[in-house]
């Protein structure tokens, strides 16, 4: 009996809005109060140089992925390019990622769920959501495709509509304040009030709403033409991501006074109401709805994927590696979905703001280091090409290498370092690092004693 393959089912359009729909979650529209309350209006450059870090490593990883198109991405990478113990830690902290990531997502839908029928607890509805992403993520991979495009396609329209309104109430023809200017983007202690060192601050939380980019390499297992589609997705994908972050923001910090943002609810929303438009901020509570579904969506995507690439690779228990009749890795969503629902509960004892912003730094530690290990593998991969000679027999090449990868490696180490020395986020450090290290140490030991059973057994 011949055995299962994954589908080859994504079209281009699937894979841009899939990679969208992990980076616009509701850390994008709940997190961003964080990252204004801490830098101000400086946040805009905050997200400039997150943008700018998004481009390297996607670049990075077309490289990779055009010339080696499978599910488990940065993992089988890894092991390829760098080492398979280091594999064996990033695939398996990445994994840990989505388990801590998704939650959270799931929690802030049923949060928003429990305003509109409070006799239903958020629990309850975190859990039906869990359901309903776990349904979707076991369909045929054209089906989870289509479902999140138009997840994506919500959000997206949302963004611009709010720009659009946003731009007319700086311009004076919404509301009765007249015309904005830099009243409100410099009226409460200037473009950087915390100073530019909070821009670097900051950096941890806005590479987690970055992050999710990085599902298209581990979703080109699955997708028509990755030769074709990948490069064209991640040009559109990271300059979408650039437009939907930057333009939107800009003009948040223009008619809200950054003093006034908080986590405890979307600032978009409260900007909205600052100008009566309640209505406009109801729809975004629905927005912040959807937007929760569909990251939850994309994250256990990610998450089943790469756990079955560990267990492809000899990283993850072999039954994990399996794939059902649909093409689709079973075992490995089942798992991840049960991971969710137990932080799920967990999350229930601490639904504080400490507690979310606690679990979006730790998703900032263990995101980034799946990306460098993506630059890092693009590196070694791209010199042992040129030492080959091969280096022109390649589809897709990152431009200006090595300036482009070595400073998506730098500059996201320099940002973890900085954790190091913020008081609010060191902490997470205690939970990232053993999250990297213990995988790398248990599969240390498992080849050292499959090495000495090797020699006992001769």
């Amino acid at each position: 009996m011949k055995e299962p393959t994954m589908n080859r089912g994504l079209k281009n359009r699937h894979l841009q809005l899939i990679s969208l729909g992990g980076i616009i979650g509701s850390g994008y529209f709940l997190g961003t109060g964080y990252v204004l309350e801490k830098a101000g209006p400086a946040s805009i450059l905050a997200y400039l140089l997150g943008g700018v870090i998004v481009l390297c490593v996607m670049l990075c990883l077309a490289e990779l992925a055009v010339a080696k198109p499978v599910s488990g991405s940065f993992v089988t990478y890894a092991k390829e390019n760098i080492s398979s113990t280091w594999a064996c830690g990033v695939g398996w902290a990445y994994w840990l990622n989505w388990i801590a990531y998704v939650p959270s997502e799931m929690i802030a839908a049923g949060i928003i769920m429990n305003k509109f029928v409070p006799g239903v607890s958020q629990l309850w509805w975190a859990v039906l959501f869990g359901l309903i992403v776990t349904v979707i993520n076991l369909f045929h991979v054209d089906k989870f495709g289509e479902s999140e495009f138009w997840l994506a396609i919500i959000k997206v329209v949302a963004l611009v509509a709010f720009s659009v309104v946003s731009i007319l109430i700086c311009l004076g023809i919404i509301g009765d304040q007249g015309a904005l200017g830099t009243s409100i983007l410099l009226g409460s202690g200037g473009f950087a009030p915390n100073g530019y060192w909070s821009v670097i601050l900051t950096m941890v939380i806005i590479l987690v709403n970055f992050q999710g980019s990085e599902i298209i390499g581990l979703a080109a297992g699955e997708c028509k033409e990755p030769e074709k589609s990948i490069p064209v997705a991640v040009r559109n994908v990271t300059w979408r991501i650039v437009a939907l972050y930057i333009i939107p923001i800009s003009l948040l910090i223009s008619i809200l006074p950054w003093d006034q943002a908080s986590l405890s609810e979307s600032v978009f929303a409260v900007a909205l109401s600052n100008y009566g438009l309640d209505s406009l901020s109801s729809i975004f509570a629905f927005v912040v709805l959807t937007a929760a579904i569909s990251c939850s969506n994309s994250g256990l995507y990610g998450s089943g994927r790469a756990l079955h690439a560990l267990a492809r690779l000899g990283m993850a228990p072999k039954i994990l590696g399996a794939l059902n009749k649909n093409g689709m890795p079973q075992n490995s969503i089942l798992l991840s979905v049960c991971g969710c629902w137990l932080i799920i509960l967990l999350y229930t004892f601490d639904a504080s703001e400490t507690a979310y912003t606690y679990l979006l730094a730790v998703s900032g530690f263990t995101g980034a280091m799946a990306w460098i290990s993506i630059c890092w593998s693009q590196y070694n991969f791209r010199r042992r090409m040129i030492a080959q000679g091969l280096e022109n027999t390649l589809k897709y090449k990152t431009p200006f290498f090595p300036y482009i990868t070595l400073f998506g490696i730098w500059a996201q180490v320099i940002c973890l370092v900085v954790i190091a020395f913020t008081a609010d986020l060191r902490s997470t450090l205690y939970a990232g690092i053993p999250m990297l290290l213990i995988p790398m140490l248990w599969y240390k030991m498992k080849k050292n004693k499959v090495v000495q059973e090797t020699v006992i057994q001769k």
